[in-house]
């Protein structure tokens, strides 16, 4: 099977490969990909690719760092 686009396939497989070795952050391997992180959540998704899946531990230091940059004021 030939693929249409063989740089966009590298550039995946870089994303992949940088994200499951910890290399790249969720983040980082979405801007890569040029793609929200929701987007680039689906794209692992469809890959079958759980490795370093957002959890609740990813939630926590999202939460934490909201709450580092928007104090909230009573």
């Amino acid at each position: 099977m030939q693929h249409s686009n063989p740089a966009r396939v590298a550039l995946e497989v870089l994303a992949i490969e940088g994200y499951r070795s910890e290399a790249l952050s969720h983040a980082e391997a979405s801007r890569l990909l040029s793609v929200s992180r929701f987007e680039f959540e689906g794209f692992l998704k469809d890959r079958q690719i759980t490795e370093h899946a957002y959890g609740l531990d990813d939630l926590a230091c999202d939460l934490e760092s909201i709450a580092s940059r928007h104090p909230v004021k009573f």
